[in-house]
């Protein structure tokens, strides 16, 4: 009786129709999550997978360093079982909820690829940054610049702060929205996770100082493999989007190829190059970190310095970036037999 009943019918019968129907909902997977984060955002009060990530990260931090293999070996262990252990519980989960109903599975892997992707926190925070900016309220636009860039922010003036909004809009492009996206194309919400633990995992333990040099070393290398190839293909979406703004797509694609790779980090350069190159301005340069003069070079060089209005343009930029990069990908996974 059981097998006569309900979906378990539907599988055993018409099986055929079910790859249909599991087929047409993974379709809507990438552009129902990114639609998800435009229109929630990352609201304070939800349970976020990254803050367990972080936790775990502190939690086993401390086993793994008091294993007897040498700071560098443990490391990279420690990486790589928390990067397999999102990746298998993510799997899982997916799994389970599918051999249950189809549509269950796909409504899993949106709820947890849209909490991979930040394009709408991203804006929200950087347009709260313009604002204190446009109504003159320096300290405040000080306070809330510092919570999306790592440099020091107390002795920064209007234009550093509208420099320092406009750079992490442009970096962050990457480890928000295209990176994540390029990865849940590729192989759904258990590697989009595993992507974000990569990226999370370089957020607190890939420093070059005395307690992560070692350690964290492999946190560090994995995350510049994972968004190599995202980084630079952001070249390319970033330069079209400059088109149908106002900004200059050729200028954009330019400046993002030569100058990308002048950047201190192996990825970030392009894409800051690339909004450089497309808004016309200068970015980069030396800042305070932790009280340490860290010097950078400039990139955009002959470009005029960022303005408020900026910081603006950065945010729409994205967006369009965004939306055209899901497009591509769209594209992709509807053509890939």
């Amino acid at each position: 009786m059981l097998r006569e009943t309900g979906f378990i019918y539907f599988n055993t019968k018409f099986p055929f129709l079910e790859r249909v129907m599991d087929s047409v909902l993974t379709m809507y997977v990438l552009p129902a999550a990114f639609i998800l984060d435009l229109a929630v955002g990352d609201p304070v009060w939800l349970p976020h997978p990254v803050r367990w990530m972080g936790r775990a990260i502190t939690g086993f931090e401390h086993p793994f360093r008091n294993l007897p293999v040498g700071l560098t070996v443990s490391g990279i262990l420690f990486a790589i079982t928390l990067i397999a252990g999102t990746w298998a519980s993510a799997f899982l989960l997916v799994s389970m909820a599918k051999a249950l109903h189809p549509a269950l599975g796909s409504g899993i892997e949106i709820i947890l690829i849209y909490f991979c992707i930040s394009a709408r926190c991203l804006e929200k925070y950087a347009m709260e940054v313009y604002q204190s900016l446009m109504h003159k309220k320096l300290p405040e636009a000080r306070e809330k610049v510092s919570r999306i860039v790592g440099r020091d922010v107390a002795h920064l003036n209007e234009r550093d702060v509208a420099q320092a909004a406009v750079e992490s809009v442009a970096e962050n492009l990457v480890d928000g929205v295209i990176s994540p996206l390029f990865y849940a194309a590729i192989g759904g919400a258990p590697l989009a996770l595993a992507y974000k633990m990569v990226n999370t995992l370089d957020s607190m333990v890939g420093y070059k100082n005395d307690r992560y040099r070692r350690f964290g070393k492999a946190a560090a290398r994995i995350d510049d493999i994972a968004n190599f190839i995202p980084a630079r293909l952001s070249v390319l979406v970033i330069s079209a989007a400059a088109f149908f703004l106002p900004g200059n797509g050729r200028r954009a694609l330019s400046t993002g190829l030569k100058e990308g790779p002048r950047h201190t980090s192996p990825n970030s350069g392009y894409s800051e190059a690339s909004f450089a190159g497309a808004l016309g301005v200068k970015l980069g340069g030396t800042h305070h970190y932790g009280g340490k003069l860290v010097p950078k070079p400039h990139i955009g060089v002959r470009f005029g310095p960022v303005d408020i209005h900026h910081v603006r343009k950065a945010c729409d930029l994205m967006i369009l970036s965004s939306l055209l990069w899901l497009a591509v990908l769209w594209g992709a996974v509807l053509l890939w037999p």
